[in-house]
């Protein structure tokens, strides 16, 4: 018997230790819950393969989009499975696979065997079926240097036959590594703090802070389409729209100009701390790269992580601008944050903001702003939820 199935491998799950069983089953869980009922996963040795259900797969073209965008996933081969492990079968199974995809290529063959019972090693296997293609009369030429095409060939419980292999972001299986909240600016750098975080195994649940009519809502609209985008990476997410206008007309009539956007960045930390401890997040999750921006210095970023115990994650910190570009376009965001709908935290900047704060003058000057922890409260009382799913 043999079907088309798609082999599933993944990397970094290897690594870890007695808890390997639990990343196991979060992504072999995702793999579900991204292709629906009509797929089923089986995991085999350091594999995952996914089959259809009867006749009711609806073919692998949209289960690829998925996979290859799954984190946890290194790679999605489309394969040919058989439980014929005989030589003949492979000779057969391997020759008709070239003749179907391939025209004419130069190729090699390198196989897998689990099971050392069997009585041809790696070796025998590989060279033997390569040796049957290139006597089978078609236009196969051997180049085991630079081959336009592997054909490989794995021996475990059932074998697999494949020759493509279609790279997936890798990483480990979201959820794995808790759950966190993400502070989505609508910019170009929040959702790539996102996708890459979530690449770490951490689930998402994603905070804007809303301030019409200073924003409008094409805002709301830019922000929706970046989650929605996210959702492709990240599964399942909740967005969170929190109305910020009298948070911010506050800091802006009452602390000085200069340090207006080191206290607001604190006050969004502290709503979407408040927001995090409610939805189960262990973390937040921020787009700052060290030194991008005036309040992305060392010392800025200290005084703004004061107003929080929760931890901020920073996974951009280190990035280059052209890096973040690069990454932005790659996942699909780029286009969708450049549209030119202003977020809160480009409408209030100072002219010239403080880079260098020092934490005893925030301090004292956050013990005069007596009315901003009662506004902060009251914005995260109902804020606007929306859930997207890919």
């Amino acid at each position: 018997m043999q079907k088309n199935v798609l082999l599933i491998k993944y990397g970094e799950i290897f690594i870890r230790g007695k808890n390997k069983p639990k990343f196991y089953r979060k992504l072999a869980d995702t793999i579900l819950n991204r292709l629906g009922p009509n797929y089923i996963v089986i995991r085999e040795q350091s594999r995952f393969v996914v089959e259809p259900v009867g006749d009711g797969g609806t073919g692998f073209g949209a289960a690829l989009d998925r996979l290859k965008n799954t984190p946890g996933i290194t790679s999605v081969c489309p394969a040919i499975k058989t439980d014929d492990l005989s030589i003949e079968n492979l000779r057969g199974l391997a020759l008709s696979h070239m003749v179907e995809n391939y025209p004419a290529a130069t190729f090699k063959v390198e196989a897998r065997r689990s099971d050392k019972k069997y009585p041809m090693d790696s070796m025998q296997i590989a060279a033997d079926v390569g040796g049957y293609i290139f006597n089978s009369g078609n236009d196969f030429s051997v180049d085991v240097i630079k081959p336009d095409i592997v054909l490989r060939i794995e021996l475990r419980s059932c074998a697999y036959i494949y020759s493509k292999e279609i790279k997936g972001i890798s990483g480990l299986p979201v959820g794995s590594s808790g759950k966190a909240t993400l502070l989505l600016s609508g910019g170009i750098d929040s959702p790539v703090a996102g996708y890459l975080i979530s690449k770490r195994g951490v689930s998402l649940e994603a905070v804007y802070f809303h301030s019409p009519p200073y924003t409008s809502l094409n805002s709301i609209i830019k922000v929706k389409d970046l989650c929605e985008k996210l959702s492709v990476y990240t599964g399942e997410i909740k967005l969170n729209v929190i109305n910020f206008t009298e948070v911010m007309l506050y800091i802006k009539n009452n602390a000085p100009e200069d340090k207006m956007t080191i206290f607001l960045k604190r006050s969004m930390l502290k709503a979407a701390g408040a927001l995090a401890e409610k939805n189960g997040s262990e973390a937040l999750v921020v787009g700052d790269s060290v030194a991008q921006v005036a309040s992305q210095t060392l010392k800025a970023i200290a005084v703004i992580d004061q107003a929080v115990v929760m931890p901020v994650l920073r996974p951009l910190c280190a990035f280059n601008k052209d890096d973040i570009i690069n990454i932005a376009k790659e996942i699909g965001t780029f286009e969708i944050s450049i549209r030119p709908f202003n977020d809160c935290c480009t409408v209030f900047v100072p002219k010239f903001p403080d880079t260098k704060p020092e934490p005893l003058a925030i301090q004292k000057i956050n013990e005069g702003l007596n009315g901003l922890s009662l506004l902060i409260e009251k914005a995260i009382e109902a804020p606007e939820a929306y859930a997207f799913k890919f």
